[in-house]
């Protein structure tokens, strides 16, 4: 035999053998599913935390990625990506799930929850069962749970006084794209103005718009409290999204994993509950503190106004019956 022919055999000896030693960590590798996450909120928000928490929690399972400040997907285009399968989990907003579901927008109604307990209580009740199903039937997304971010309240530029909807007429409030969200700004008493989140800033700044809906532990996040002069507390919707995973990504766990990134879901679903709950008490002292004027209008009023411009409208007629009676009852 040749040199160059034995060679070729020892060469082709130990590419077989790093092969096989390879495979063990392949495998390994293989064992451990990627979960993509996407969200809308920053990196210094504290869902940002929560999601950090369930990372580490989940590991010895899963590869998490973790992408935020819309860098990934924009905002709204998160639960396409998990249908289309280029995305296993992600913090989707109700108003998202309503365009095509019409009958969740009854959980993107002003005034409908009372507090974040209320929310929380609601999903885990046959009732929020009965809504989380309609989710993984028609779209192939579970709904793990709702993560709060805070009461909504109004922050706005100008100067005017707000005590009634009437005196939001001719405002131009900044609210997300899609239906749900332009119907609530205008069920307010405002003229709702479509703006992806991260150009609230900017369009504050310039005038493009007169104010912007968040929570306070947003406003914070974002800055907004820089270029606005008051905060109105219409506390008009508790702000919650949905932290989803991809049916498919769920059906390829196995049962004790499904069982783990629920459990982990649930325990950083409440750390970031309570971190925020804490949080938005402490900040309204820190607005007043910058110089923002701060203060409740007639939220009576408001409820009154908004909810019979719900229950006109043509998204109420969607609405699973009974659905606002169990809801009120929890």
């Amino acid at each position: 035999m040749t040199v160059h022919a034995t060679r070729r055999r020892f060469l082709a000896g130990t590419g077989l053998a790093i092969g096989a030693a390879a495979l063990p960590s392949l495998a390994f590798a293989q064992d451990k599913p990627k979960l993509r996450f996407s969200a809308v909120f920053s990196d210094q928000d504290i869902r940002a935390e929560m999601m950090k928490m369930f990372a580490d929690a989940t590991k010895d399972d899963f590869t998490f990625e973790g992408y935020y400040g819309g860098n990934l997907f924009k905002q709204g285009t998160e639960l396409v990506a998990l249908q289309r399968g280029n995305l296993e989990m992600g913090n989707i907003a109700p108003q998202d799930i309503s365009n095509q579901i019409p009958a969740w927008s009854i959980l993107t109604a002003g005034y409908l929850f009372r507090d974040a307990a209320h929310v929380t209580k609601f999903f885990a009740s046959d009732a929020g069962a009965e809504m989380k199903k309609m989710t993984e039937d028609q779209l192939g997304v579970k709904v793990l749970g709702p993560t709060y971010f805070g009461v909504r309240q109004v922050g706005l530029k100008v100067d005017k006084e707000i005590r009634t909807p009437a005196d939001m007429a001719g405002i131009k409030l900044r609210m997300p794209g899609g239906e749900a969200w332009q119907f609530l700004g205008q069920a307010l008493g405002a003229n709702p103005t479509p703006m992806a989140y991260a150009e609230v800033y900017t369009g504050l700044q310039t005038g493009a718009i007169d104010g912007q809906d968040n929570p306070l532990p947003n406003v914070e996040n974002m800055k907004f409290y820089e270029v606005m002069k008051q905060i109105v507390l219409t506390s008009h919707l508790v702000g919650f999204d949905l932290l989803t995973i991809s049916k498919k990504a769920w059906d390829a766990a196995s049962p004790e994993q499904q069982a783990k990134l629920q459990a982990e879901a649930d325990a950083a679903i409440a750390f970031s509950t309570d971190k925020h709950l804490a949080r938005e008490k402490e900040l309204v002292e820190k607005f007043k503190g910058a110089g923002l004027k701060i203060y409740e209008p007639d939220q009576a009023a408001f409820r009154d106004h908004v909810q019979k411009q719900y229950l006109a409208s043509e998204l109420a007629k969607s609405w699973p019956a009974g659905m606002v009676d169990k809801i009120n009852a929890l």
